[in-house]
């Protein structure tokens, strides 16, 4: 099964995904955890380029293309593998954040990015959980790490705003495959809530 967290900046997606992984391997399943950007070395070279740096460092047309191509270095490299040989690939972050911050985030290019995904990446996820959250209090949570990877966080409450709205309409348009979860409580309560769901998925 192929499982992804989405959500803005600072709902909490990584720390969810690392504790539904725990549960899973808890209970016996062989699982792997990976991220987007990311999570293979070619993949991981092309998110310090989208993450750090100046807001207007690449256009949004650009920033399609970078991501597109990490995606499918991830795909062929760790997630199919992986699924291939019967684990749990958990992701935080797939191709559903590309549709919201590149597609939506300035202008209308989302299917510029659908038109992309079809071409180059061809897989959907199982069971996609969108953790929501006020944008205010993601941003600041996101803010409050420190970290150099604050590309996104510096285009502001507006964009995240944007972003809430196009997770909950997405959750929406895949709902298949696509649970909202509320983020705002203790991170054990949303945990229990995720952990029950793939359960029943899994089952």
């Amino acid at each position: 099964m192929f499982i992804t967290f989405e959500g803005i900046d600072g709902s909490g997606k990584s720390t969810q995904a690392r504790l539904l992984a725990e549960h899973l391997r808890a209970k016996g399943h062989e699982v792997v955890l990976t991220r987007e950007p990311g999570g293979s070395p070619g993949a991981e070279e092309i998110r310090r380029l989208v993450l750090e740096g100046d807001p207007d460092r690449w256009s949004a047309e650009t920033e399609i293309l970078l991501f597109t191509a990490a995606r499918r270095d991830h795909l062929e490299r760790v997630i199919e593998p992986a699924l291939a040989a019967g684990r749990i690939v958990i992701s935080d972050r797939f191709a559903d954040s590309t549709r919201m911050y590149q597609g939506l985030s300035r202008g209308d290019l989302r299917a510029t990015v659908d038109t992309l995904h079809a071409l180059m990446i061809g897989r959907e996820p199982d069971l996609t959980y969108v953790i929501d959250m006020d944008p205010e209090l993601g941003l600041a949570r996101a803010r409050g790490r420190q970290g150099s990877e604050e590309r996104f966080e510096d285009f502001g409450a507006e964009l995240q705003r944007k972003m809430r709205a196009g997770f909950l309409s997405l959750a929406a348009e895949f709902a298949g495959r696509c649970r909202v979860i509320d983020g705002t409580r203790a991170p054990e309560k949303v945990a229990a809530d995720v952990a029950a769901i793939a359960d029943r998925a899994l089952a």
